[in-house]
């Protein structure tokens, strides 16, 4: 059986729990506390050097880490990633951007405002987080204006991706109201079959 090491309020985590779900694959869940350093034990760096969830541990034994390219393994094959090669790279380019250009700005805040006390000096970087996150915010209001979904108006696992996030910006000081093409799309998104939450663990 699959083990995914994971971390409930982690949005990357999320992301392969919602996939796990909407394939209906079984798995067993491990939960480790990043905030208490369970994930820099020695145990869990001889599975993943990098010390980070998610990581999959595959049937055969073999770890599989960074959350994006578990959705890529997971959803080879199915409706959930494209089979053309022009709309697959389209799915990978916004799996590049969601972690070059969102998550660490939109997740990070997040991070921050949840976890760290209020008079962490990481607070500080919270005004230019938010630039950078309404920036990539902008980017994807202005390709949702016309469109169902972000590739070849399928779901797929670019709105998986996407969507762990950007539906939690609220929680990292961003209005999500002013991104209404953003918030159709949401709940779009929150609509498909066998949808989690965030809270939910199988």
């Amino acid at each position: 059986m699959l083990k995914l090491y994971d971390y409930q309020d982690s949005g990357n985590g999320y992301k392969v729990r919602l996939l796990l779900a909407q394939l209906g694959r079984r798995y067993e869940r491990i939960e480790l506390d990043i905030d208490r350093g369970e994930t820099r034990t020695e145990e869990f760096l001889a599975i993943n050097p990098n010390g980070r969830i998610p990581t999959l541990l595959l049937e055969n034994g073999r770890p599989l880490a960074e959350s994006n390219a578990i959705l890529c393994y997971l959803a080879e094959g199915s409706a959930f990633l494209p089979s053309t090669a022009y709309a697959r790279a389209l799915v990978l380019q916004w799996l590049f951007f969601e972690q070059y250009s969102h998550e660490p700005y939109v997740a990070v805040a997040r991070y921050i405002l949840r976890h760290l006390p209020e008079d962490h000096p990481r607070r500080r970087q919270l005004p230019e987080l938010r630039l950078r996150g309404q920036q990539a915010l902008a980017v994807m209001e202005a390709h949702l204006k016309d469109r169902t979904f972000l590739v070849g108006e399928r779901y797929s696992i670019a709105d998986i991706a996407l969507y762990a996030y950007s539906h939690l910006a609220d929680d990292g000081g961003y209005e999500l109201s002013a991104y209404p093409a953003i918030g159709a799309w949401l709940k779009r998104v929150a609509a498909q079959p066998e949808h989690r939450r965030l809270s939910d663990v199988d």
